[in-house]
């Protein structure tokens, strides 16, 4: 078993970077259908709605595989979820590009890609990470957030500058070579379930198991049913569904959204990974802040800033203030589904949070699969996007309230609550 030296490098770091190269490909795939969007529509003759709809179909299929993955974590482990995880989406992208029909399209990019891509996304990485940390938990946590931004801010453009350059399929084909070149030796040769027994503690920190620890152990602990029917789990959840609405409308509709608004494909590609490439900085900044100062103020301050931030992105009509407003809401952007690990952590502990974190993740998932749908349907019906993003920030908005009310940290009860 690992064990963590004093001044030596601690092998937990090593899963954090594998999982965060993953969590980068990933999320950035989920949320770079952007570029995607009306390539396909055109090659495949759907019109916005059809085309919408699959892909919200889409989100609620990466949400529901989503509590399966950490099913299987915490019985198979994550070697075992990974590895599925890469065949499914290497598999259905290549259905996906033979696919031409609107059925096989959603079966196959709507349903198949979305349920690989769930089975590797960071509910599966989630549980193997906190098991390693519990100093530094919030700041590992982040850095999955940091993937995150670094997929919208690389992989966005990047999609849009390739898929211009050799078409959507070709694209998605190499995506899906360079996911399991990645994936599979990482699955192989990083992920490792079994943590040392005091994590990344320092000696001064470890809870003498005669002490404290030993009374904790005595409490009977909580399971997934004593969970749903306590008020943090909803709270978190009700803050997630926010957040996994406002991040799938952007992923979705931001793009064409700015390029109605007069915007170039360029332009607006950029315009979106700039909230992503600030986002990457600021998740550094966030995740130190998170393991020092309380998560629910953090949590509440990064809903507030993105709600009001989606307002300002659909009125901007310039240039300068597209960048402007990206920057300034790429500040806030991420940490938000990190946090809200941590603090499923911190309240149930770490056996319980990759099924937790995975049933939370369903509504966010169902709050992306919604306005995935909803950015579609209400510009044809209304000519307008007010109706979608007005609706994302009303939500952020309400999820800050909504946070500030989640408990308070106890930071030696949390400790203590790891098992270790």
């Amino acid at each position: 078993m690992e064990k963590q030296e004093s001044g030596g490098w601690y092998f937990g770091w090593n899963i954090v970077g594998a999982a965060t190269v993953l969590t980068l490909l990933t999320v950035g795939l989920r949320m770079g259908v952007g570029p995607f969007f009306l390539p396909i529509a055109e090659t495949l003759g759907f019109t916005r709605s059809t085309l919408s709809a699959i892909v919200a179909l889409g989100m609620l299929c990466y949400g529901l595989a989503m509590p399966l993955a950490g099913y299987l974590v915490g019985t198979r482990g994550t070697r075992f979820v990974l590895l599925t995880g890469t065949a499914i989406v290497v598999l259905s992208i290549i259905w996906t590009v033979f696919a031409r029909g609107p059925i096989e399209f959603l079966l196959s990019f709507g349903v198949a890609l979305s349920i690989g891509l769930g089975f590797t996304s960071p509910v599966a990485l989630t549980p193997v990470i906190s098991r390693w940390f519990t100093r530094q938990r919030g700041m590992a946590l982040f850095f999955l957030s940091t993937g995150s931004m670094a997929g919208i801010a690389l992989m966005t453009p990047t999609l849009t500058f390739a898929i211009s350059a050799v078409g959507w399929r070709e694209t998605l084909l190499a995506f899906g070579v360079l996911f399991a070149l990645l994936t599979v030796p990482a699955a192989l040769f990083v992920m490792r379930d079994e943590a040392p027994e005091h994590t990344d503690l320092l000696p001064h920190q470890i809870i003498d198991k005669a002490g404290p620890a030993k009374a904790t152990a005595r409490r009977p602990a909580p399971n997934v049913r004593a969970a749903l029917g306590s008020l943090p789990f909803w709270q978190v959840a009700l803050g997630l569904f926010a957040c996994g609405f406002s991040m799938n409308l952007l992923g979705t509709h931001g793009v064409p959204m700015l390029m109605d608004h007069g915007f170039d494909a360029t332009t607006s590609s950029l315009g979106i990974g700039l909230i992503g490439l600030v986002a990457i900085f600021s998740t550094l900044v966030l995740g130190r802040m998170s393991d020092q100062i309380e998560r629910r103020a953090i949590l509440a301050a990064i809903y507030l800033v993105r709600g009001l931030g989606f307002f300002a992105l659909v009125m901007v009509g310039a240039h300068w203030e597209l960048y402007a407003a990206a920057t300034l809401g790429g500040i806030a952007w991420a940490g938000s589904i990190a946090l809200s690990s941590a603090i499923l952590a911190d309240v149930y502990g770490v056996r319980l949070v990759g099924v937790l974190y995975g049933l939370v993740y369903l509504g966010h998932q169902v709050g992306g699969m919604i306005s995935s749908w909803l950015g579609g349907w209400a510009y044809e019906t209304f000519g307008t996007h007010w109706v979608a993003f007005g609706s994302a920030g009303a939500l952020l908005l309400a999820a800050a309230l909504i946070s500030l009310r989640l408990p308070a940290r106890d930071l030696p009860r949390a400790v203590a609550a790891t098992g270790h």
